[in-house]
C-alpha cells in the first residue's frame, strides 16, 4: 500500500482511479444490501450518499477521502459482555411497568442483563445520567408512538433515576400522555400515545383477528400530537407492532382498502402499504409546524421474536443469550417495515433542509434484532393469571436491552452538539 505522499504523479494516478471505482463500490454497496439484509441499510446509503469526491489538487484531498471512510457506524456492531450492568434494579426504579417487570414476576436468569453494545470499529460509551441531565437542562423531550415507545421512556426514567426523579405535571385520564419534570434541571419529558401516528379510530373491539378493527385516515395527521410539539427540543418518534392489526384504509375521505377486515367489496391491500402513508404524513405534518426547532429521531421499528408460534398460536422467546451478527438477519415483513423507514426517513430529511429542519435516524433495528433474549415472555405477570397477550416478545425487560437506546441517543446528542 502506497502512502498518499508521493510524487504528483503518482497521486493524480491514484485519483483518477478513486473517481472511477466509487461509483462501482456504490452499485456494489447496493448489491450487497440486496442480498445480505443484516447488513445495516442506512449505513449503506449513509456511505453512498456521503462519499466524497476529491479534486485534482494533491495528497491533502486523498486523505480527506479516507478520512471520510473512517466515520464510525454505532448502529453496526455485537453484543459483549458487560459485568458492570445493570445501572438499575426493578427495586430501584418505580417507573416500569408491571408487563416489563421481568425480575418482580419470576425470571430465573440474569445473564441477559450483562451485555452491552459494541460498534464495528469504535466504542458507544454507557449512558451517563449526570451528563445528559446538564445537556438537556432547561430543555424538553417528546416520545410520540406505542407502548414500546413508552417502553424507551421508562427505560430513560430508570437509568436517570439514579440523580432525579421527575414529577408528574400533567396525566390525562387514561394516562396515554403524560407531562414530568426534572425540577433540579428544567426539564421536562413527555409521552403522546398515538401507535399509528395519524389519525385513526376503533372501529371494532374485536375484529377478524380479535385483537380490534381500526380506520386509520392515512392522509390525515393525529393532531393529538401534532399540534402540540411546537415547543419540544427533542421528539422521540416510533410505529410499528400495531399495524399488523385489521385496518381500514382512508384516503380523501375515501375507503380505499384494508388490511383483513374480511369486510365485503373492499379490497385486501399489503399492512405496509398503510405503514408508508402513516409515516408519510407523519413526517410531512412535522416539516408543516413552522413553529417547531427540534431535532426529530426516527427511532426504527424493534423486531418481535415470537419463535414456534405466532403471539396468539403458544409462540414463545425463551432464549438466554443474544444472537451473532452472522446467526441471524432481517428478512420477511420486518425488512420490508425498515426499509420503509429508511425511504421515508430521507425524504422527509430531505424536505426538512428547505425548511430548516432536523431529522435524525435512531438505528435500532439491527441491535435489538440480536436480542431474542430480552423480552419478558410470560414473566411480564404472575403465573395464574388470565392476560391476552400471554407471552410477551415485543416489549423488553427493564432493566435489559432498551437501555442501550438511551446509549445510541445521549451519543447522536453529543455529535449534533459538535456539529
Amino acid at each position: 500500500m502506497e502512502l498518499p505522499f508521493r510524487k504528483n504523479h503518482n497521486v493524480n494516478t491514484n485519483i483518477k482511479a478513486t473517481v472511477i471505482l466509487l461509483p462501482l463500490a456504490s452499485i456494489l454497496l447496493l448489491v450487497i444490501s440486496l442480498n445480505y439484509p443484516l447488513l445495516n441499510y442506512s449505513s449503506l446509503l449513509y456511505k453512498i450518499n456521503s462519499t466524497y469526491i476529491p479534486p485534482s489538487n494533491g495528497a491533502e484531498d486523498i486523505i480527506k477521502l479516507t478520512e471520510s471512510h473512517e466515520k464510525c457506524d454505532i448502529f453496526t456492531g455485537e453484543w459483549i459482555p458487560n459485568p458492570d450492568a445493570p445501572y438499575y434494579t426493578n427495586t430501584t426504579c418505580w417507573a416500569i411497568h408491571e408487563h416489563q417487570n421481568c425480575m418482580k414476576y419470576g425470571r430465573p436468569d440474569t445473564g441477559f442483563l450483562k451485555w452491552r453494545w459494541k460498534p464495528n470499529g469504535c466504542e458507544l460509551p454507557v449512558f451517563n445520567p449526570y451528563k445528559f441531565l446538564d445537556m438537556v437542562r432547561n430543555k424538553s423531550m417528546a416520545f410520540v408512538g406505542d407502548s414500546v415507545g413508552r417502553n424507551q421512556m421508562q427505560s430513560m426514567i430508570c437509568l436517570l433515576s439514579r440523580v432525579e426523579y421527575p414529577i408528574d405535571v400533567y396525566v390525562s385520564p387514561d394516562d396515554r400522555f403524560k407531562r414530568l419534570n426534572y425540577v433540579n434541571y428544567n426539564f421536562t419529558l413527555a409521552t403522546f400515545w398515538s401507535p399509528f401516528l395519524i389519525r385513526s379510530e376503533e372501529r371494532s373491539t374485536d375484529g377478524p383477528s380479535h385483537t380490534g378493527l381500526f380506520n386509520l385516515y392515512l392522509d390525515q395527521p393525529d393532531q393529538s400530537w401534532t399540534t402540540q410539539i411546537d415547543d419540544f427540543n427533542f421528539l422521540i418518534l416510533n410505529a410499528g407492532h400495531w399495524f399488523t392489526r385489521s385496518s381500514v384504509f382512508y384516503q380523501n375521505h375515501q375507503i380505499v382498502g384494508c388490511r383483513y377486515c374480511e369486510i365485503p367489496n373492499i379490497t385486501d391491500i399489503p399492512m405496509t402499504y398503510g405503514y408508508r402513508h402513516a409515516f408519510q404524513t407523519a413526517l410531512k405534518s412535522i416539516n408543516g409546524r413552522e413553529k417547531f426547532k427540534g431535532i426529530t429521531f426516527l427511532r426504527t421499528f424493534a423486531p418481535s421474536h415470537f419463535e414456534n408460534g405466532l403471539w396468539n398460536e403458544g409462540g414463545n422467546c425463551v432464549r438466554k443469550k443474544p444472537f451473532r451478527s452472522n446467526e441471524t438477519s432481517l428478512e420477511g415483513m420486518d425488512l420490508d417495515l425498515y426499509r420503509i423507514q429508511v425511504e421515508e426517513f430521507r425524504v422527509a430529511e430531505r424536505q426538512g433542509e428547505l425548511g430548516k429542519k432536523r431529522f435524525r435516524f435512531l438505528d435500532t433495528t439491527t441491535a435489538m434484532l440480536l436480542r431474542p433474549d430480552g423480552h419478558p415472555s410470560r414473566y411480564g405477570h404472575w403465573a395464574n393469571e388470565n392476560v391476552t397477550l400471554y407471552n410477551d416478545c415485543v416489549h423488553w425487560c427493564l432493566p435489559g436491552p432498551i437501555d442501550t437506546w438511551a446509549d445510541f441517543l445521549m451519543h447522536m446528542m453529543e455529535t449534533e452538539g459538535q456539529s
